[in-house]
């Protein structure tokens, strides 16, 4: 069982995230790690944090001479603006944000002791921990790529550049919907046999997770709605040098909860960011007077960023569902155990 803990405010000493459930004797290189969150600070309609965040992720915990000890990982990742401290009050909400909400439910009378964890600042650990998970997948071939779809309701890179483009130009934000998938995912990762080891919904849930996204669907996902079963249903077909295989892919490779053995195909829609420069009508907290609502350094668009950070939330959750199937220990039994899993099922 692999679980992960998180910690660090966006504008805090670091980021750190805590691995718990990876295998002894999985080699991982730090690099692969770095190459993972610099993706992540990477896309078209970022903000000027990432003109002054590196990120780099120091692993303090659970390798030696970078190979896998079964104990935790610790991966810690420094902010440069490292300035919790000295800024200002924040006392107008953002619509769309965890500000308000926060605030009433903690008691706080500062909506910056709410943003500091509520913002997507906190997605650096994620992405770290979906890079040794990725390094683990990668053993037994399974590949996780993102791409974005659309912005803004429009698609093609040049269109999507247009729209952000626009949005910067008139103080706004825009949101998008991005792809993930996952390659070579063996069949039979995750189960039927309980709600909460369905694969599509444990799926589901982490990247929903991730902060602004509002909408998630696997394979056909909405366009079933629109359809005869017999249009959309994927038949089944066998011969000698392939085994069982599908022609289509509507299920997007999770049929009641499990994986079917072809490509796991999975969109999300990202919102527009909350913050915008021509903010929209707030209430101080104080004076409970209509006022606009605050600004803060922000993104004008993250759709391909957002694509990265699912990314990672999908090989956290294939790493798990993995390691529950064939075993969690050590790496060399583990691949014993797929290679004898792959046999019978050939």
């Amino acid at each position: 069982m692999l679980r992960y803990l998180t910690a660090g405010e966006s504008h805090g000493k670091a980021i750190i995230a805590i691995l718990e459930g990876m295998p002894a004797g999985l080699k991982v290189d730090a690099g692969i790690i770095n190459k993972e969150l610099k993706r992540r600070q990477q896309g078209f309609g970022r903000g000027k944090r990432m003109q002054i965040e590196n990120d780099k992720a120091a692993i303090v915990s659970g390798l030696k001479s970078g190979v896998t000890l079964g104990s935790p990982i610790t991966l810690c990742v420094e902010n440069k603006d490292f300035s919790i401290e000295k800024l200002q009050k924040v006392v107008c909400p953002r619509p769309g944000h965890a500000d308000l909400a926060g605030l009433l439910k903690y008691g706080f009378n500062d909506i910056r002791e709410v943003l500091e964890r509520a913002s997507a600042r906190s997605t650096v650990a994620l992405v770290g921990i979906g890079a040794v998970c990725k390094i683990f997948l990668g053993n037994f071939g399974i590949k996780i790529a993102s791409s974005v779809l659309s912005v803004a309701g429009l698609i093609g890179k040049q269109g999507m550049i247009n729209k952000i483009t626009e949005a910067i130009r008139k103080k706004d934000t825009v949101g998008g919907i991005f792809e993930v998938i996952a390659g070579n995912v063996p069949v039979g990762l995750g189960s039927y046999a309980h709600p909460d080891r369905r694969l599509d919904g444990r799926l589901a849930q982490n990247i929903m997770s991730i902060p602004g996204i509002k909408g998630v669907e696997i394979g056909l996902g909405f366009g079933y709605a629109r359809s005869f079963g017999s249009q959309v249903h994927d038949a089944v077909y066998y011969s000698k040098e392939k085994g069982y295989f599908r022609k289509t892919n509507h299920a997007g490779g999770i049929e009641g909860g499990v994986s079917n053995g072809e490509d796991i195909i999975i969109r999300a829609c990202m919102k527009p960011i909350s913050t915008l420069i021509n903010p929209l009508g707030s209430v101080n907290i104080n004076t409970k007077k209509s006022h606009p609502a605050a600004v803060q350094r922000s993104d004008t668009c993250v759709v391909e960023a957002a694509g990265v950070v699912a990314e990672s939330a999908v090989a956290f959750i294939l790493a798990d569902a993995f390691l529950e199937k064939f075993g969690a220990d050590s790496l060399l039994d583990i691949k014993a155990n797929f290679k004898a899993y792959i046999k019978r099922i050939s």
